[in-house]
């Protein structure tokens, strides 16, 4: 045992790095339940999400709506009424009267 550890001591450490790396990755990426998302009514903008949401994020607006866009697939900050788009505003932190238009 002594003699494969000083022949693949490298590797090993490598493999385990690797493991424990990708099940912390995975288990943020698939926390879906840490966003909200809002369906988007007439006359609404990413900015103006962005602007009624400020207080819940630490983005700055520019920052909010490019992660939005980006995360969401939307093409040249276009939204339309009845989409549906996610959010970096962690749901538990948003009292159920203060998302109108979300689900």
């Amino acid at each position: 045992m002594k003699k494969l550890w000083e022949n693949y001591s490298y590797a090993i450490i490598l493999i385990a790095a690797s493991l424990i790396f990708s099940l912390v990755a995975k288990a943020h990426l698939n926390n879906d339940d840490a966003y909200i998302t809002v369906t988007i009514e007439e006359g609404q903008s990413l900015w103006e999400i962005a602007e009624t949401f400020a207080q819940d994020h630490n983005l700055s607006e520019h920052e909010f709506v490019s992660w939005v866009v980006k995360e969401n697939g939307i093409a040249g900050e276009m939204i339309y009424p009845g989409d549906e788009i996610v959010i970096p505003v962690v749901a538990e932190q948003i009292e159920p009267t203060q998302i109108a238009g979300a689900e």
